[in-house]
């Protein structure tokens, strides 16, 4: 999945122009209850505020809390000038860059405002991805990293007509094995299921509902 497919649009966006106060800042982070803010200049990027970027400027100041908050601007503490995405991004990738900040603009080549990913919506589509929202059983295993072993593993499941709600591998240290968690719906044929699979050897680690 790509960024763009996960990015809020502009127009569901709540931004800020360069020339506004960070009080007006403020004011929109707190009525909305978001935590940054993209600044444009028109409609082009500038950079981010965010309501951790404004309180700490202010503590460092020494000015009383309304006539900074009033008489400094978004432009004169915004950062994140220079990061920034172009959609084509694959979302997963976005995480570290988002693990403390909160959002992340995406642009276009002329650096066109586009839209937003948020550290929320990449979180929430990791889930996705591992079915943590639905029902089922997690089945945690191992397989010896040959060619063919996920068409095998799927084979076994379409024989015992398991849905399969989500499929994750990860890679061992050891690069001839590869670590699996599948989710599938809870069935009554769950144990015979899974004797299945270790009589194809893939060596069951765990397994859990949830």
């Amino acid at each position: 999945m790509f960024v763009k497919n996960i990015m809020i649009p502009k127009h569901e966006c709540y931004t800020a122009q360069v020339n506004v106060t960070l009080k007006e800042a403020l004011n929109i982070l707190e009525a909305n209850k978001i935590d940054g803010l993209p600044i444009l200049r028109e409609d082009k990027y500038a950079g981010v505020v965010t309501r951790y970027r404004i309180y700490e400027n202010y503590f460092l100041s020494d000015k009383p809390k309304d006539e900074f908050l009033s008489s400094t601007y978004v432009s004169d503490i915004m950062i994140y000038q220079d990061k920034y995405l172009q959609g084509a991004e694959l979302f997963e990738r976005t995480l570290l860059d988002l693990k403390d900040f909160p959002l992340l603009s995406v642009v276009d080549e002329n650096l066109t405002f586009l839209g937003i990913v948020t550290r929320a919506d990449v979180l929430d589509s990791f889930e996705s991805a591992f079915g943590v929202n639905r029902p089922g059983v997690r089945i945690a295993f191992t397989s010896v990293e040959t060619e063919g072993r996920i068409a095998r593993l799927s084979e076994i499941a379409h024989h015992f007509h398991e849905h399969i709600i989500s499929l994750v591998t990860f890679d061992e240290t050891d690069k001839l094995v590869r670590r699996i968690v599948m989710k599938v719906e809870k069935k009554d044929n769950i144990d015979k299921f899974i004797k299945k699979l270790e009589e194809h050897g893939f060596r069951i680690l765990s397994v859990k509902e949830d």
